[in-house]
């Protein structure tokens, strides 16, 4: 799941893993099981490190059921080098892989960042949004791109038909 903060990657993940009965393995609740919030800082090692324990939970998952769909989840993949070490491991397990880009207007996202204050990730706010887009690298590899500015089910719809 790729996009930038609040276009809705969680809520279409969560949507698609209950259709396929998959997984969403999100790094934003990864970080906040394993870091107290004294320890929780949003650096881009901290979001490698958990970016890596995802990986680690889905080969678990995947070794168990390698038809099972994984959905990750939590990370923007703004940047090539996420992207590429996603679809190494992969590759390595010898498991397909389809990139759900995210996208919506502006307006959304600021509304739906303002309305969401249980969210995990405490630096998630529309500035952060803004900073991402600033520097967002774009996608490299095939990907399909869902409007999340449209109702559920069609995006839903969207991304099953890209996921089979």
């Amino acid at each position: 799941m790729a996009g930038l903060p609040g276009t809705g990657k969680t809520t279409l993940a969560r949507a698609l893993a209950e259709r396929t009965s998959g997984c969403v393995l999100n790094k934003d609740e990864i970080r906040a099981a394993l870091f107290s919030p004294d320890d929780i800082e949003y650096s881009t090692a901290q979001d490698d490190f958990c970016m890596e324990i995802m990986l680690q939970a889905a080969r678990f998952l995947l070794r168990k059921n390698p038809e099972r769909k994984i959905f990750l989840d939590g990370r923007t993949f703004s940047r090539r080098y996420q992207i590429d070490r996603v679809l190494t491991f992969a590759t390595d397990l010898s498991q397909p892989w389809t990139i759900l880009e995210c996208t919506c207007s502006e307006e959304s996202a600021r509304r739906r960042l303002e309305l969401d204050p249980a969210h995990p990730a405490r630096n998630r706010t529309f500035s952060l949004y803004l900073e991402v887009r600033a520097h967002f690298e774009p996608v490299g590899y095939g990907k399909s791109v869902i409007d999340t500015d449209q109702p559920l089910e069609e995006c839903v719809r969207q991304a099953m038909t890209a996921l089979f």
